[in-house]
């Protein structure tokens, strides 16, 4: 892994490109619904929890987490390596699953996008460089840390307040992220006697 810090992001860009050719596909045939995350369901097709990320509900959806998984994937690729970011990304991914099956209110009501994976880099920025600026919806600059918190907090209370969003996936994403961001601040340390300070 320590060879592979600050390379140029590659996980990042094939996940983008991924999304877009699985969109396109997704809006060609209807047998997308076999691939999205039904929790009523995840015991009998596994494959959902990982499918799922793939597929966005509308141009608008992919367009936003795209954004978003080019500028924060591509930071965190840099900082941890490629190989830890992909697994970052599915593990995120598979538990924000978990975290809408947990929440969700109708199990029959399917989850789709790559927001619990998004918010999985977000949280794992969010530990490893707490106050890296960041600009929320392209404006206000903020530390990283205080957008993940703000972040949080709404998709908490979007719990409460039933909406066409999985805020179980988010926050199941970003649990795990902060946890890795913790586990890979621990590692470093330990085999590399590494501490790390990115602005």
């Amino acid at each position: 892994m320590k060879e592979e810090l600050n390379s140029s992001p590659k996980w990042t860009i094939i996940l983008i490109a991924a999304c877009i050719v699985t969109y396109i596909l997704q809006n060609i045939s209807s047998s997308w619904v076999y691939f999205a995350f039904f929790p009523a369901f995840a015991s009998k097709a596994p494959w959902m929890f990982i499918t799922s990320i793939f597929l966005h509900a509308d141009v608008s959806h992919l367009f936003f987490n795209m954004l978003a998984l080019l500028f924060f994937g591509t930071s965190l690729e840099r900082m941890v390596g490629r190989q830890v970011f992909l697994l970052l990304f599915f593990l995120s991914g598979v538990v924000g699953n978990l975290g809408y099956m947990v929440t969700a209110s109708n199990p029959y009501v399917p989850s789709i996008g790559a927001s619990g994976s998004i918010y999985g880099v977000v949280g794992a920025l969010a530990t490893l460089a707490p106050f890296m600026i960041v600009y929320i919806y392209g404006m206000l600059p903020v530390p990283m840390i205080f957008a993940a918190v703000i972040w949080g907090f709404l998709d908490f209370a979007g719990l409460f307040a039933p909406s066409g969003i999985a805020h179980g996936a988010h926050l199941g994403g970003m649990f795990i992220g902060v946890l890795f961001g913790l586990y890979v601040r621990i590692m470093l340390k330990r085999m590399y006697g590494w501490e790390i300070h990115y602005q």
